[in-house]
């Protein structure tokens, strides 16, 4: 007993005299060994790696001794990651599910027109697009797999008990399913052999089938007399995305083949004309091609408008990203509160274990090694939110994907940046409570009560 009094003396006239502890440790076995301020023992004896291991496994039992403090600690960091994940992924599915209805009215389409010409004193004929336009474009621009003109025609039907109907008709190519990107529900689309051989058939729409048959199936093989003539319905057909009649197909619409509607048409000119390009990459390349090929084949002042679908693809993904920014402004302000609450509890702690701090420095601990110590148990509470937000932000997309048949797109980005961002704010929120703690005084914390 008299020998650890002698002990304690000399630990605290030590401290008395430098306010270190002879740099934090005592001078045990002589000059030589001493400590040094990085944290090293002279001669090779004291490794970085043992007091980078020795902070981290204090750490760990400071988070076994008080797990319910630091889980619920931790719980708000996991609720930011969590919603940082699902921001992300909201995002992405929103992006995705606009593209994929842009994408519906047409598999890159471009589509061209005539706009007009310039005044002239002397009267000219309209110079509008015709078939031989389709049919120059399809041999110089070798991008374009595929290609349809339309005309519009208009006709009243009987649909029994002496009602009539308004219907569009449309004058199109075979191909015009596959520009337009069409869902076929009953029958099929007529080919070029219908068209080759001036067959009167016909597809019309899944809202004109049921008003005048009941159903698609029913519809297939019924007559509809168009301007007198028996036209034989094969199919049954929808727009693959609803556009709410600002295309030109309207509920009460019926396609018929080009080379049937021109005995209705005076001239052989077309109101617009489809192109489908074989990759997305191709659509503003072909799209200068065509209106190069277009202006070339008119006269010079005619105008000529050839479109894409890439200014409005642009602009949805731009509205995606802005939204997806806000909503991580959003997880950004929890993992912000999360964080200063990790700061307080780590202040809290830091005056609890004042006196523990005090036997650390005087046996050896240095204010470096004290900071670490400090600053990992920050960064553990957030990482072990971290990881657990991360768990359930991902959980959820999954369980969509694994329970229906909707494919969620999951960004492992986010994953990353979730995990990253947790440290930085274990670090940015820890690092004042860590300085904090190796800043106190030994001799007054060994006197703490």
């Amino acid at each position: 007993m008299k020998g650890l009094d002698t002990t304690v003396v000399d630990v605290t006239n030590s401290a008395r005299d430098d306010g270190s502890l002879n740099n934090g440790s005592l001078n045990r076995g002589g000059p030589n060994k001493r400590r040094q301020d990085n944290g090293q023992l002279k001669n090779g004896l004291r490794q970085p790696e043992l007091v980078i291991s020795e902070s981290l496994r204090f750490a760990y039992d400071t988070f076994l001794t008080n797990k319910v403090r630091f889980l619920l600690t931790a719980l708000g960091m996991m609720i930011g990651t969590a919603s940082l994940v699902l921001v992300v992924t909201i995002g992405l599915t929103g992006k995705q599910y606009i593209l994929d209805q842009i994408q519906g009215i047409g598999a890159n389409l471009i589509y061209a027109s005539y706009s007009g010409g310039g005044q002239r004193i002397t009267a000219v004929a309209l110079d509008e697009l015709t078939v031989d336009d389709l049919t120059a474009v399809r041999e110089q621009v070798p991008s374009v797999v595929a290609a349809s003109p339309f005309v519009t025609l208009n006709d009243r039907i009987s649909v029994g008990n002496g009602k009539e109907q308004d219907i569009l008709i449309l004058g199109v190519f075979p191909e015009y399913r596959q520009v337009r990107n069409l869902l076929l529900l009953a029958g099929r689309f007529f080919d070029t052999e219908d068209s080759q051989g001036r067959s009167k058939v016909g597809v019309i729409t899944e809202k004109l089938a049921v008003k005048l048959f009941g159903t698609p199936d029913s519809a297939v093989g019924q007559v509809i007399k168009l301007n007198g003539l028996p036209f034989t319905v094969i199919g049954v057909f929808k727009e693959r995305v609803e556009t709410f009649g600002q295309s030109e197909v309207e509920d009460n619409t019926m396609a018929i083949p080009y080379s049937v509607s021109r005995f209705f048409l005076p001239s052989n000119a077309v109101r617009q004309i489809y192109f489908t390009v074989a990759s997305p990459d191709e659509v503003t390349t072909a799209t200068a091609q065509i209106k190069r090929v277009l202006q070339s084949r008119h006269r010079p002042e005619s105008v000529y408008n050839v479109e894409n679908l890439t200014p409005l693809v642009n602009l949805a993904e731009r509205t995606a990203n802005i939204l997806t920014v806000v909503l991580l402004l959003i997880a950004a302000v929890v993992l912000l509160v999360s964080g200063i609450g990790i700061m307080n509890i780590m202040l809290a702690t830091v005056s609890a274990r004042i006196r523990e701090i005090g036997i650390r420095k005087a046996v050896g601990a240095t204010k470096r090694e004290i900071r670490f110590q400090f600053l990992s148990e920050a960064i553990l509470i957030s990482l072990i939110g971290g990881v657990l937000g991360i768990v359930i932000g991902l959980a959820i997309p999954y369980s969509v994907r694994f329970l229906t048949a909707y494919r969620i797109p999951i960004s492992g980005l986010s994953a990353i940046i979730a995990i990253v961002v947790c440290s930085l704010v274990g670090i940015l929120f820890g690092t004042v409570p860590a300085i904090r703690a190796s800043q106190l005084d030994p001799v007054e914390s060994l006197r703490y009560e």
